[in-house]
């Protein structure tokens, strides 16, 4: 049985948990208040390409999968969707699409997973809110890559509320497909990286606002834990310290019956 002493450290280990997670949560509610602004940008810039994307996608063909995650942690499983989500992309005859990830977590889960299909990773993924220019370079990367594909899936966490996600995945046609596409000339687009990099943009936004969100949730779930171990904690220690005042009664009692 845990003495005072014990209880007495758990507790003030426990409160500045507590603390921690309680100033963790504040400061994910005020980065995802930015990132939702930044994400509905990122969706109206982003509407241009997605009629023409809708028009031009294959309906087979090589496939190159792109998973959007990131290299930070507490966040709950939000990282384990999308790798869920491409595994079974991979598995449902895809077995040789090649794969980019975008992020250490993922990387680190399908190395293990499909380590045949990896094309690219890229990390230093979500340190801060994502650009443009981000997407860019990465979709610079993939089309200077070699690989051979009809179109791009990229797997990503949509957000659906600041308590909800859910792995989504958005089909970029390749620039054949993008030629050929009804009123292609009217989008003024002179070659697909632009329409990769604008969609792998959107993907990095609505990821980042989905991984905060839950970051904020996993905090406000390790508070409200910390606060029930408290609690609990107290109850012990308040329990152990009056029995401890009662046995000291009443041996103070019994010493002086003796007398």
């Amino acid at each position: 049985m845990a003495t005072l002493r014990e209880i007495e450290l758990r507790l003030k280990s426990v409160r500045n948990i507590e603390k921690i997670t309680k100033s963790m949560k504040m400061i994910a509610s005020t980065k995802l208040a930015k990132a939702q602004r930044a994400m509905q940008n990122a969706k109206t810039y982003g509407q241009a390409n997605s009629g023409l994307q809708k028009r031009s996608s294959p309906s087979g063909g090589k496939k190159l999968f792109v998973v959007v995650s990131s290299d930070r942690g507490l966040c709950g499983g939000i990282h384990s969707s999308v790798t869920k989500q491409a595994r079974r992309l991979i598995a449902d005859g895809n077995q040789d699409a090649r794969v980019v990830v975008l992020g250490d977590k993922s990387k680190s889960q399908l190395v293990r997973l499909a380590p045949d299909n990896l094309l690219l990773t890229f990390n230093q993924i979500g340190k801060d809110v994502p650009t443009f220019a981000d997407a860019a370079v990465i979709a610079d990367y993939i089309t200077k890559s070699g690989a051979e594909f009809d179109s791009i899936n990229i797997v990503y966490n949509r957000f659906v509320s600041a308590i909800s996600y859910e792995a989504a995945v958005v089909e970029v046609a390749n620039e054949d497909a993008l030629r050929e596409a009804p009123n292609f000339k009217q989008y003024e687009m002179e070659e697909d990286e632009f329409s990769i990099a604008n969609a792998i943009y959107a993907s990095l936004m609505e990821g980042h606002a989905a991984e905060i969100s839950s970051k904020r949730n996993a905090m406000d779930n390790a508070s409200k834990n910390a606060g029930d171990m408290i609690g609990t904690l107290q109850m012990k220690y308040n329990r152990g310290r009056q029995a401890a005042i009662t046995n000291e009664l009443v041996d103070i009692i019994t010493g002086a019956s003796a007398l």
